[in-house]
């Protein structure tokens, strides 16, 4: 067993939790299976290799993940129910990134897109909430609220039928986000404003897709930590 390292006083640890577009599936038709794109190509890594040796980024996605719906399809999948132990398994922590819903816009889940934001709500007090951990003091990270890019048309049959009606709801995350985050005083950033979803699916991120976010949130992340 390792010994774990103790953080060195200027490193900046940024936590990114959200699902397959965190986690880098790789768009194909037909989408299933698939596989993850390198370290170096997700959004993530592009973050990190830009943000440089001071900032730590932690990856935490997993594909079809929520916000809080309980998906019936496997029990893994409902975010706030593992938030709170990544959150104490990772700090201390200076930012959470949190991107989600695209998942919540699935037809069989009957989520509106208000539903969506209260979801992201809920885990938005799991952060701000989250000061202590298991036997430390350490305080709560700051919290950047993400909105997913809104899906694109999709060919697919299954993948269409499972995203019906998922186009609309997207669309409206952007402005629910963007609102809750003013409500709460915490950060938000619209990922459609850098990116559209260009897979070839229709719901997953290109190469390109990934390049660009990663470069827009290095610059937001350093913005945040500034200070």
């Amino acid at each position: 067993m390792t010994e774990r390292e103790p953080v060195a006083e200027s490193e900046k640890r940024v936590l990114c939790f959200g699902d397959s577009l965190t986690w880098g599936w790789v768009p194909k038709s037909p989408p299933f299976p698939s596989e993850g794109y390198p370290s170096t190509v997700r959004w993530t890594g592009v973050m990190a290799a830009q943000l440089g040796p001071d900032y730590t980024v932690i990856e935490e996605g997993l594909s079809a993940r929520t916000t809080t719906a309980d998906d019936p399809t496997d029990a893994r999948l409902n975010g706030s129910a593992y938030l709170p132990a990544a959150l104490a398994t990772h700090l201390p922590l200076d930012l959470a990134v949190i991107m989600l819903g695209t998942n919540d816009t699935k037809s069989y889940l009957g989520r509106s897109p208000f539903d969506i934001g209260l979801g992201m709500s809920t885990l938005a007090g799991q952060v701000l909430t989250s000061a202590g951990g298991v036997g430390t003091l350490y305080p709560a990270p700051k919290l950047l609220i993400v909105s997913p890019p809104p899906l694109a048309p999709i060919d697919d049959p299954w993948f269409e039928m499972t995203f019906a009606g998922g186009h609309e709801k997207s669309e409206e995350l952007a402005a629910i986000y963007q609102s809750l985050a003013s409500f709460l005083g915490v950060e938000f950033f619209d990922a459609g404003s850098v990116i559209t979803t260009d897979g070839v699916d229709g719901v997953h991120l290109t190469e390109a897709n990934n390049a660009d976010l990663g470069a827009a949130l290095a610059q937001r992340v350093q913005h945040i930590l500034a200070d």
